[in-house]
């Protein structure tokens, strides 16, 4: 399995990571303009060719990753074009679309095997999720190669409509930061209430992992898990009720609103001849 990769940051790091990890028979090319990342791919990644412009490499590739930033994206693969007939092509990048890619690559839509995914920061580690479109002329055997690149590093979820990934940036790509945020909230409670800064982050993230962990195993409603550890007149209660009367829950889906908005305005931002 040969797999490319333009663009050599983090996620393209991780998704290496994994891949390599999980299929030791795994080859890589790497293109990356950037010669400290460059640096670091070659110290962690066996088996990988390097370049810092697009090389005819990308042509003997089964799949290539594209993962820049969506302002990067229209140049990134123009200028590989000649190379990518051939792999199939997967974006992570928010809010490109798939008919833009083709247009860019120089072809019919239905000409091309396109997958777009939306990964997360969790995968740097293991145990992010994925959600993956595919355009229509993408035949079974492409995605699967395209669920087996993500699951190398977490779960996989499809989605029937392109747009869908807009929502899906809101929620799980996203995500990560809101939780990030809401952990360091719960810490500076701890903190102004007097616990050690360790103590108070320890305390926070076990919390968060274990309720999460809770909520994994189980199928009943979140709503009804949140409701056996809210007594009537109790300290949780107190603290749920204040977070009510702020418009926390509100403002936490108007913000997954926003960030879905925002998704949509990068494609629509990018996206333009």
């Amino acid at each position: 399995m040969r797999i490319g990769f333009i663009g050599g940051g983090n996620m393209a790091q991780a998704l290496m990571g994994g891949i390599g990890a999980r299929y030791t028979d795994a080859r890589f090319v790497v293109i990356e303009p950037h010669a400290p990342t460059r640096e670091i791919v070659s110290r962690f990644v066996k088996g990988v060719a390097l370049h810092d412009v697009p090389s005819a490499d990308l042509a003997q590739c089964d799949a290539v990753v594209v993962a820049v930033k969506p302002q990067q994206f229209r140049e990134a693969v123009t200028s590989a074009a000649r190379w990518l007939e051939r792999p199939l092509i997967v974006s992570i990048a928010a809010g490109i679309r798939t008919n833009e890619i083709a247009h860019w690559l120089g072809a019919d839509t239905s000409a091309r095997s396109i997958v777009r995914a939306m990964p997360n920061t969790p995968a740097l580690i293991g145990e992010g999720i994925t959600a993956l479109y595919a355009m229509p002329g993408v035949d079974g055997a492409r995605k699967d190669l395209a669920e087996k690149l993500m699951a190398a590093v977490g779960q996989t979820l499809w989605v029937a409509e392109e747009a869908s990934l807009d929502a899906v940036t809101a929620v799980s790509g996203s995500g990560p930061a809101y939780v990030f945020s809401f952990i360091e909230a719960l810490e500076q409670g701890g903190v102004e209430l007097g616990l050690s800064a360790a103590d108070a982050r320890r305390l926070a993230v076990a919390t968060f992992v274990g309720a999460s962990r809770l909520v994994a195993a189980s199928e009943e409603p979140i709503s009804l898990l949140r409701e056996r550890v809210t007594s009537k007149g109790g300290t949780t209660h107190a603290a749920l009720t204040h977070m009510n009367e702020s418009g926390c829950h509100r403002a936490i889906v108007t913000a997954i609103h926003a960030a879905a908005k925002r998704s949509v305005e990068l494609g629509d931002e990018f996206g333009r001849d």
